[in-house]
């Protein structure tokens, strides 16, 4: 006669599925989450509303694509291992580019230099902002959160003397913007019915080349009416060139730029297609997309969100991001230069 089973003891196929269903559940976490991204989940129905603020976490789950590889090989699972290794390709597909920069385009137009930063209800640093504007030799200056009392505060320690001229929309809390300039500025209508303001001014600079600049502030996407907010306004912007005109034309229109804090990042569907509408992400053209904008002064997960996009056909000489003491966001730079 055979041996019969001591008491207690599982068959040995069970072991088996469990470490089965162990390796696919963590392989299918990863998995959805390379589709959800891929798909462009802020735009899917029905879960775009939640998966907004989670895709912004997608750099995260990109650096930890060995996790699912791991486990499955630890269970022997190999087709599981095989499926984590092409869910790992598409999401560093989807991340890495960010840091490794693009192709520039061959533009011999002049230079402008674009500083952008979120003031934190204006607690942020006026010198350190002041020093920012002077050393980087900002031209044009984007500010979020602008209150109406920390106006004073800002052109009391220089701001004024290095950029007087300048269109402001400011209001309480988080809602005011506005920008700054070197040259003479023709104040733009504002963008109609967003939440949060978003100055915008046609700039001429020395040599009679035009630029349009609008401070950008969508309110977060952190529950489903701010969603609705967030990409109506992402929509509202404008394209990077003006409809109708010839490309003949072209040289003689202002080139547009938008710079602020899009509570958006390149894993955003709604931001990429804001992007497809004419513009370039000066960050991820000089790969320095991955570096994180806001988050850096709390516990958690640091995230980009802070972006200078310009006219594709402009050229991103250099990008630098800058700590600013009192705000919870980082100051982005860019050297631009026209087609």
């Amino acid at each position: 006669m055979g041996e019969s089973a001591e008491p207690g003891a599982e068959p040995s196929s069970r072991p088996r599925r469990r470490r089965t269903v162990t390796a696919w559940l963590v392989v299918g976490a990863w998995g959805i989450w390379a589709l959800v991204r891929l798909a462009g989940g802020d735009r899917l129905p029905v879960v775009q509303a939640p998966a907004a603020p989670l895709l912004a976490l997608t750099p995260y789950v990109a650096a930890a694509v060995p996790v699912p590889i791991i486990v499955a090989l630890l269970l022997r699972r190999w087709r599981a291992a095989a499926v984590a290794g092409a869910v790992a390709m598409l999401l560093l597909g989807a991340v890495v580019p960010r840091a490794l920069g693009g192709d520039q385009p061959n533009a011999e137009g002049p230079v402008v230099r674009v500083l952008t930063a979120n003031l934190l209800f204006g607690r942020a640093d006026p010198a350190r902002l002041v020093e920012l504007v002077r050393s980087t030799r900002a031209d044009v200056l984007s500010l979020q959160e602008l209150e109406p009392e920390a106006v004073e505060r800002y052109e009391r320690a220089g701001l004024a003397a290095l950029l007087p001229h300048k269109a402001l929309d400011t209001r309480c809390c988080a809602a005011g913007s506005g920008l700054y300039s070197r040259y003479p500025l023709r104040v733009l209508p504002s963008l109609p019915r967003t939440q949060m303001a978003m100055p915008q001014a046609e700039i001429t600079l020395s040599g009679g080349r035009r630029i349009e600049v609008t401070a950008v502030h969508p309110v977060p996407p952190i529950s489903s009416g701010a969603f609705r907010a967030w990409k109506r306004d992402l929509a509202a912007l404008p394209d990077a060139r003006p409809e109708n005109v010839a490309s003949a034309g072209a040289a003689d229109q202002p080139v547009r730029i938008l710079a602020g804090d899009f509570n958006a990042t390149l894993d955003h569907a709604n931001f990429r297609g804001l992007i497809d509408r004419g513009y370039a992400d000066a960050a991820d053209r000089a790969g320095a997309g991955l570096i994180p904008t806001w988050g850096t002064t709390e516990p958690g997960p640091r995230i980009t969100i802070d972006h200078i996009l310009a006219d594709r056909r402009c050229a991103v000489n250099k990008v630098e991001v800058h700590d600013l003491p009192g705000s919870d966001h980082r100051a982005v730079f860019a050297e631009l230069r026209l087609p």
